[in-house]
């Protein structure tokens, strides 16, 4: 069943579709649901009152939908709030649905199957909002605990992430609620390259540093409540679940590799350029059941690749044999 009081807010300079789009909303139960004629009106209202789902036009004049996203996704960074960005768009090459990945889009809608595909969509957006909400409790809880676990901590103490042992647990849990949900799910295994050299070259102490740098800027460049650890001395984890795992590609995250890659570290010793490798492992319900040691073991073994090709290693997980 819908949550009536799901937050919406509808942004779209043509008056009729956000008409057409709310008439569509009210009779499946929305009650909550709020229109804005441009991107500015829709970030005024965002900041008198967030909304759970965004659903946005991506051509807009001044401000269109990806640079909207962008504003939504720095206030939600501030507040602790996560917007669900839905795209309303004629584009359906896999460059411009990339990009919009990119940019933190989470969903998209076809205007030439509007019909067909704007209540789906909606209802899949519902289900994720109160998941995430879900998981943001579970955060700020853990955030809450950890300062007294001991033998059994979930913390790396370096760089104040989860641990593996947390991302096992992440992941038992996200698998679970894909076999429930339908949903899918990607993990996204980064490793140092050159972490020996690096240790070796600027001492114990500065090689710390460099681990946390990369703590933090992966952090900033992934969505807040996707699960970010470090899982090994040199190596951190990132998991996530999606609607759909087909949009999952290495180009979607083009901007976590170079945020990795093309810009530098500071350090007490000065900026420090560093050589990530990624691999990313992605399966929806269609390839369970699966243990998380498995997923994080496939992973692990696509790093080499990585490391060799200086590019995002794939691999979608099938069904089992």
């Amino acid at each position: 069943m819908p949550n009536p009081l799901l937050s919406i807010l509808v942004v779209d300079d043509a008056k009729f579709s956000s008409v057409m789009i709310g008439r569509a909303l009210s009779k499946a139960g929305y009650q909550d649901i709020r229109f804005a004629s441009s991107a500015a009106d829709a970030l005024m209202q965002h900041a008198q009152r967030p909304a759970h789902v965004l659903l946005a036009d991506w051509l807009m004049p001044e401000m269109d939908g990806l640079e909207l996203t962008g504003q939504i996704r720095q206030r939600d960074a501030l507040s602790g709030h996560y917007s669900y960005v839905i795209l309303l768009t004629g584009r359906d090459s896999e460059n411009a649905l990339g990009q919009a990945f990119d940019h933190g889009v989470d969903d998209f809608i076809s205007k030439s199957a509007m019909n067909e595909q704007l209540l789906p969509r909606i209802f899949a957006a519902d289900r994720l909002c109160g998941s995430l909400q879900r998981l943001k409790q579970e955060n700020h809880q853990l955030a809450e605990n950890v300062a007294t676990l001991e033998q059994h901590s979930l913390q790396d103490p370096l760089t104040g992430l989860g641990n593996g042992r947390y991302l096992q647990q992440r992941m038992a849990a996200s698998l679970r609620q894909m076999e429930n949900r339908g949903s899918a799910l990607y993990y996204l295994q980064i490793g140092l390259a050159e972490a020996d050299a690096l240790r070796e070259r600027y001492g114990e102490t500065v090689f710390a540093e460099i681990l946390c740098a990369v703590a933090i800027r992966l952090q900033q460049l992934v969505r807040p409540l996707d699960v970010v650890c470090r899982i090994s001395e040199s190596q951190f984890g990132l998991l996530a679940l999606v609607n759909d795992a087909k949009g999952c590609s290495p180009s979607s995250f083009k901007r976590l590799h170079e945020g990795l890659n093309l810009r530098a570290l500071k350090t007490s010793e000065g900026f420090v350029s560093i050589k990530a490798g990624i691999s990313l492992v992605s399966l929806d319900s269609e390839a369970l059941p699966i243990a998380p040691e498995t997923v994080i073991e496939r992973a692990a073994a696509l790093l080499p690749s990585a490391y060799s090709t200086g590019r995002i290693v794939p691999l979608r997980l099938k069904q089992p044999a």
